[in-house]
């Protein structure tokens, strides 16, 4: 009775949490504004990482364009030392053809795009003037230095190949103009490779900002320690001629460029693409951009680099507003969940009110109906039994009949004929067992686990030397005997059919867990592979064939049915080659009447 006004007690508090379910809860409200903030976040967190992705992919693209520039100005840097080389070699002077055939050797329209050309300027002072203009006169008529100047030194350009495109540079003294006298200097001073600052080069019809780059050369093939003696010792220059958007566009293509670039020398622009490509590719709120000032042989080169339309298409990315969108739509499918649960609490609730009234309206009828079963099951198991005894006696008496005169192969077949009928017997007594596990027709009673467990052991006659150890620490119960007395019969059984040595132990143990014990019983028989150990439970399951057993096949499923009864849990553990262990969960009397 008590048991009873605790369930409705417990029911009724469950139905009015389940009313009160039926509007929006504060805990959801806060769930979904939770769920608002997250996708906030999580959208603006994907959109500074795309930028910091983007930023980044712009700089490497940067930084690439400055360094394809200066490995290529190196490449002709190498070019004018190998001219200086081969000046040193000839005893530091070359002849026209020497040099003509030098160039030739460089294809520099292929190797060295960019380049106008390849020279060599002297340096001669006044007292040389007239020698060095007989020696060129006798070679080339034409010869003569321009423009005129006012300084002290000339550094006319004697040879430039090739020489066709750059006949007005012949003879082109560099000490006219400052920004080339200047580095021509600082070049014999250093004694290393310099640029002039942006200059017209004479050759260039079109009047773009230009350059040149200078490698010096001495007297004697050695450069000197002190600046006092290179400009003592100095004798000319190799250089090369540089027109820079021919430079550039040389270097990088900008077809596939997503960067526009501007190079500029202290102010003076060098190179703009903005002047020399198509404008429609430009973008005048560009995503990115950056300046670098790069020394690049004596001079300080100013990359300033921006984002084009190209580069915007290229790192155009939906995924902050993907990300946004989807995380708005799922908010708003969380939210809907909430009220359509909100909404369906109740209807579920009288759905399991008709429910409860079917239930219980199907319980009567399923226990009137187990009634039945078991009548029907002890009944069945009765009547079956009569002629079973009636097959097995008839058996009898025809092997007493026919006495000696009964052959080898007929004596086999009356031994299986008793042996299934046996079998048949042991089967109808499981069933009806089965049928009856879980009635708890028994009362709680006192049970020493131990003396019940060498009891069971008692009513077999192994075969084989088979023998038990129980473990002096096993419990005394208040419990129900009956099943847990079937559990452990049915347990040490399946054990002793089942061993394949000729001695063996069979040992029981026992340790307290939370509101019972758990059970163990393990033999050092065979295993039980893996893809076996649930099969074994089941219904009419044995691992030997059928003419070999001498059970029913039910055995561990009653073990189970049994267990799961008083609300325990049974598992089976085996490594597949020897040994077997086969644990359950058995409650204490306070757990157990929660099961009735």
């Amino acid at each position: 009775m008590n048991d009873r006004l605790k369930d409705d007690t417990y029911q009724s508090e469950q139905r009015r949490i389940l009313l009160r379910a039926g509007s929006m809860h504060w805990a959801q409200w806060l769930v979904v504004s939770l769920a608002v903030v997250i996708t906030v976040f999580a959208w603006y967190i994907a959109k500074e990482q795309l930028t910091r992705n983007n930023e980044a992919y712009f700089h490497d693209e940067s930084d690439q364009i400055v360094t394809m520039i200066k490995e290529r100005m190196k490449l002709y840097e190498n070019a004018l030392w190998a001219g200086v080389a081969l000046i040193d070699t000839n005893g530091g002077d070359v002849e026209l053809e020497e040099w003509r055939t030098y160039a030739a050797s460089l294809n520099i329209d292929k190797t060295y795009p960019g380049i106008n050309g390849i020279g060599v300027i002297h340096n001669i002072q006044p007292a040389q003037l007239s020698a060095y203009l007989e020696k060129e006169r006798k070679r080339r008529p034409d010869f003569h230095l321009h423009p005129a100047h006012s300084e002290t030194e000339y550094w006319p350009i004697t040879y430039i190949e090739p020489a066709l495109p750059n006949k007005q540079a012949v003879g082109l003294d560099m000490a006219f103009e400052t920004n080339r006298y200047t580095a021509i200097k600082l070049a014999r001073d250093t004694g290393t490779s310099q640029v002039t600052g942006p200059i017209i080069l004479v050759q260039d019809s079109k009047k773009t900002p230009g350059f040149l780059l200078y490698a010096p050369f001495y007297k004697g093939g050695t450069k000197p320690e002190s600046i006092e003696e290179r400009r003592k010792h100095i004798v000319g220059v190799t250089y090369a001629p540089f027109i820079m958007h021919k430079l550039v566009q040389g270097v990088l293509t900008h077809e596939t460029r997503l960067i526009d670039l501007k190079i500029s020398d202290r102010g003076q622009a060098l190179y703009d693409d903005a002047s020399y490509e198509d404008a429609a590719l430009r973008d005048d709120e560009p995503l990115h951009k950056e300046a670098v000032d790069v020394e690049m042989y004596g001079r300080h080169w100013v990359f300033e680099t921006q984002s084009n339309l190209r580069f915007r298409s290229a790192v155009s990315n939906s995924q902050p507003y993907l990300v946004l969108f989807g995380g708005i739509a799922i908010d708003a499918m969380i939210l809907a969940l909430f009220v359509l649960l909100s909404r369906g609490n109740r209807a579920a609730l009288a759905y399991a009110d008709e429910m409860t009234r079917s239930l219980k309206i199907e319980t009567r009828k399923l226990q009137a109906s187990n009634v039945e079963l078991d009548n029907f099951a002890y009944v069945a198991s009765h009547d079956l039994k009569s002629p079973l005894r009636g097959i097995d006696q008839l058996a009898t008496w025809i092997g007493e009949d026919l006495g000696d005169t009964l052959d080898s192969e007929t004596q086999n077949h009356l031994r299986l004929m008793r042996s299934r009928v046996h079998r048949m017997e042991k089967l109808l007594d499981d069933l009806l067992a089965y049928s009856r596990v879980g009635r708890h027709d028994d009362q709680i009673a006192t049970v020493n686990v131990r003396e019940l467990v060498l009891d069971a052991f008692e009513m077999f006659e192994p075969s084989a030397l088979i023998r038990i150890r129980a473990a002096e620490d096993l419990p005394v119960l208040h419990t129900r005997r009956a099943p847990l007395e079937l559990i452990f019969h049915n347990l040490i059984d399946n054990a002793i059919k089942h061993h394949d040595q000729p001695q063996g132990v069979i040992d029981v143990s026992a340790r307290p867990i939370a509101n019972g014990y758990e059970f163990a019983v393990s033999d050092d028989g065979p295993g039980i592979p893996p893809q076996h150990q649930q099969r074994v439970f089941a219904m009419f399951q044995t691992l030997k064939p059928r003419d070999e057993v001498e059970g029913s096949g039910i055995g561990l499923a009653l073990v189970k049915k049994a267990v799961e009864a008083m609300g325990g849990i049974v598992t089976l553990e085996s490594d597949g080659k020897r040994g077997c262990t086969v644990r359950f969960t058995w409650p204490t009397t306070d757990q157990e009447e929660k099961t009735r």
